[in-house]
């Protein structure tokens, strides 16, 4: 389904519950690990609530293997569904719910000083090889679990709140390849099947993305 129908979909599902709750909605804006986010909440059962949000991001970093160094650009772009439980009326709260996890990484191989790649200890020139790059992706459903503080439509007016919790976004993956291979075929094959092991390398390498933090405070206003 296209990240734009899930927001739709969300959107007037929102509205919905809102007005069978007599129209008390909050808007949250939001700042972490998922990036800069906007959420709506409404009460759909005492002490039970329904969020749901949009969160973008996209900042760049440097990585490697351990032959291979890279420039990568992560890219957040994730829609909430969540409820949230506040145990006797209190402001802390429990979430759970789902994620449509668009989030991923872009991964440029960079040719050391010499202009040159080792990979799976072999030395190529970076014409030979041509571009190295791939993508890193994820599980597009993520299931969320976490706590927080804050009820937004607890009353009128501001209010702050957070969260701390995971996605359970699934084991990453990696999409690594030689694109424009300048030698000789045979020479093609053996850069295509270093490749190949350096993608698992890579693949290794961000194994532990599987599990994704989402730290975020934010202030909210209810109408």
């Amino acid at each position: 389904m296209k990240f734009t129908k899930i927001v739709s979909i969300l959107l007037v599902t929102l509205a919905a519950a809102s007005t069978a709750q007599a129209r008390e909605i909050a808007t949250t804006v939001d700042l972490g690990t998922t990036g800069l986010g906007l959420h709506l909440s409404t009460p759909v059962a005492p002490n039970l609530n329904a969020r749901v949000g949009l969160n973008f991001a996209s900042y760049s970093y440097d990585g490697n293997t351990s032959d291979v160094e890279y420039d990568f650009k992560l890219k957040l772009a994730t829609v909430d569904a969540l409820l949230d439980y506040h145990p006797w009326g209190s402001a802390f709260r429990v979430s759970g719910g789902l994620v449509y996890n668009g989030n991923s990484i872009d991964a440029n191989a960079k040719p050391n000083a010499n202009g040159t790649y080792t990979i799976n200890g072999r030395t190529y020139s970076s014409a030979m090889v041509g571009d190295l790059s791939g993508k890193i992706d994820f599980r597009k459903t993520a299931p969320y679990l976490g706590i927080g503080w804050g009820n937004a439509v607890a009353a009128a007016g501001w209010g702050f709140g957070m969260d701390l919790g995971v996605a359970f976004q699934g084991s990453p993956k990696t999409s690594l390849a030689s694109r424009g291979c300048t030698a000789p075929a045979p020479v093609c094959a053996q850069v295509a099947n270093d490749v190949a092991a350096e993608n698992a390398k890579l693949a290794d390498e961000v194994k532990d993305f599987k599990l994704y933090p989402v730290i975020r405070v934010g202030v909210s206003y209810r109408f």
